[in-house]
């Protein structure tokens, strides 16, 4: 297996890539937005970045442990509404499972290819999201060997700040039932003797942080 092949075994295996694409067109202000505000505000590592080759960015996130199609879905789309309300539906695409795509790729005849790249070039393919050559494997291994997946025991706590009343996001660990609040959700993994104990223990210790009583 090479370097590259390794280092997305590792990071995205089944069930533990999501994928959040901002295009038409590709404004890299909007996507710094999510990937800054995914480490800032949800103590979240930050995810690789990708452009599509064709006209999109990429922000690719990993998970520790593989969670089903729908609360991956249901967590990025978390992420547009705290992020991107104001951004059209038709430039957002989230991507989860068998609608993943392949990065790096060539993508079209004319040679254009889908790839990695590093935080501090990211803002150069705004107006072309894509390579006209190969990128090398070594170099897109080196930018995956920095990404670290969101530990399993952090999930329901990304969860429960991004948690809406018109988007709630369930544990991926426990059904997929709404909370009306974060602290509901938290309420709702805590008491849910199928959810994982280390998770039901992560949102304990969240309530006891945030009780106003103590």
């Amino acid at each position: 297996m090479s370097r590259l092949a390794s280092q997305k075994q590792r990071l995205y295996g089944a069930g533990r890539a999501l994928v959040l694409s901002l295009s038409r067109p590709a404004d890299w202000d909007l996507v710094a937005s999510v990937w800054q505000g995914v480490q800032l505000d949800l103590d979240q590592p930050a995810p690789a970045i990708a452009v599509s080759g064709t006209d999109a960015y990429q922000l690719w996130f990993s998970v520790a442990s593989p969670v089903s199609d729908a609360d991956g879905l249901a967590f990025l789309e978390g992420l547009r509404q705290r992020y991107w309300p104001g951004v059209k539906e038709a430039r957002v695409a989230r991507l989860a499972g068998d609608a993943l795509p392949t990065v790096p790729q060539q993508v079209d005849a004319d040679g254009n290819w889908s790839a990695f790249v590093a935080r501090d070039l990211a803002p150069v393919f705004s107006d072309t999201p894509w390579l006209d050559i190969p990128p090398n494997e070594d170099g897109q291994a080196d930018l995956l060997s920095g990404i670290a997946p969101i530990p399993a025991g952090e999930w329901a706590g990304a969860f429960a700040r991004l948690a809406t009343p018109t988007a709630p996001a369930p544990s991926p660990a426990a059904p997929a039932t709404a909370a009306s609040s974060p602290r509901a959700f938290l309420l709702q993994v805590m008491n849910d003797p199928t959810v994982p104990l280390a998770l039901r223990i992560d949102a304990a210790k969240a309530l006891l942080a945030n009780d106003p009583s103590r």
